[in-house]
């Protein structure tokens, strides 16, 4: 028997390609993990915005096999960077040239003049080599820095991996004339009931009576292949995690360095005003300028074709800061959100405040090494990790489903 933690994504997917008897533990009310919606007042509202950018068409197939068509969008993506008080099309690095003069000839200057160019190693020292010091210094690393809360210098340069908007020279100057801003999330499929309804149609593919919900596991005697919840002891032939790695870690009884695996945490606002908002384009947009508390905001409404304006707002913490009251952050919130023009007259109807913990995790050499190598140890047990936290790197929804149909293919 497969023993399932975490009705999330991945362990919901999973249980959709094991030919094997399973139960699902979820310690949560409900099923979803990060892909929760909430539903009030009009407002639909995810954990934070999850938008599923389909490259493999099976797996799109599976995906929205019970959602009818009408009830799926299929939008492509608009989003923009609100930088120094105008807007600026994504990536920044393909689109200096909707700078003004100056800021334009000074990116180029350091684009082709640049010291930084050499060897390189972590994540800001790409950044540097590959761009230079202007478009870096006004985009890339204050917007990632914000993301991740920490310094750049500690994680490794393929920490985001095919995520990260890659441009050589060439590519940047044929933009100037030719726009050209195509990505791997040029666009992207949304339920009109919010990304639980990803998790709601998988779900329909298997038998709901095996998942466990408000059962959380507490201990694993992995020698003995035992494990105990809140409720039970739980006798398993393989155990499929998908709970944060050093979560399980812990919960296995093995000592590992403390430092090792980190990342960051968000706080998430989302937030439902009486009135439509002046931008009704972009799907979402970045915000690199430290004056503003927020990383990242995106419209629902402007994706769902709402007649109110529906936000979600991001920011970033490091890991172990303590966060104040959240009344707090609402209020810096509500007023950056002015001081960005992003609302003016309207008025808050109604909000719910998330906090993602882990969120971003931070990849580098020593966490990638010890990740593989505890594993592999794991394995050796029939204790097997999936997921993005998981498996502890940076991914999409989709590559969890993929994950999660080989780990069944293979055992």
């Amino acid at each position: 028997m497969d023993l399932i933690v975490g009705a999330g994504v991945s362990g919901i997917s999973y249980a959709n390609f094991t030919k094997n008897d399973f139960v699902i533990l979820e310690k949560e009310l409900e099923i979803g993990g990060y892909c929760r919606t909430i539903k009030r007042n009009g407002y639909v509202w995810d954990y934070s915005g999850h938008f599923f950018h389909f490259r493999d068409p099976e797996i799109e197939t599976l995906v929205c096999k019970n959602i009818h068509s009408s009830d799926l969008i299929r939008t492509k993506k608009h989003t923009q960077i609100l930088y120094n008080g105008i807007y600026v099309d994504f990536p920044f690095q393909k689109n200096i040239h909707q700078l003004d003069k100056q800021e334009l000839i000074d990116c180029l200057y350091d684009l082709f003049d640049n010291p930084y160019e050499g060897d390189f190693t972590t994540f800001k020292g790409m950044i540097y080599a590959k761009f230079g010091k202007s478009i870096a210094d006004k985009f890339l690393i204050p917007y990632n820095e914000k993301l991740y809360a920490c310094d750049l210098d500690l994680l490794d340069m393929e920490a985001m991996g095919r995520f990260f908007p890659k441009a050589n020279k060439e590519d940047i100057i044929l933009n100037f004339r030719a726009s050209n801003n195509s990505s791997y999330n040029d666009s992207f499929a949304y339920p009109r009931g919010g990304a639980i309804e990803y998790i709601n149609s998988l779900v329909k593919n298997i038998d709901s009576d095996k998942i466990c919900l408000e059962e959380e596991l507490e201990s694993i005697d992995i020698e003995n292949k035992v494990a105990i919840t809140n409720r039970r002891k739980i006798e398993y032939d393989n155990l499929i995690s998908t709970m944060p790695f050093p979560m399980l870690l812990k919960k296995c009884h093995v000592d590992y360095p403390k430092d090792i695996f980190t990342c960051n945490k968000v706080l998430v606002f989302n937030l439902g005003f009486d009135l439509k908002g002046n931008d009704q384009i972009n799907n979402w947009i970045y915000i690199p300028n430290k004056e503003f508390v927020f990383y990242r905001i995106g419209y629902y409404d402007n994706i769902l074709g709402g007649e109110r304006m529906s936000l979600y707002v991001e920011i970033g913490f490091p890991e172990k800061e303590e966060l104040k009251d959240y009344s707090f952050y609402l209020e810096r919130v509500l007023i950056d959100l002015k001081k960005a023009r992003i609302i003016t007259s309207q008025k808050l109807v109604d909000y719910e405040v998330i906090l993602m913990n882990p969120a971003y995790v931070h990849i580098n050499t020593k966490s990638a090494k010890a990740l593989n190598e505890y594993k592999q140890e794991l394995s050796m047990k029939n204790v097997y990790s999936i997921g993005r936290y998981g498996s502890w790197t940076y991914c999409s929804i989709e590559d969890n489903i993929i994950e999660a149909k080989l780990l069944a293919d293979n055992i």
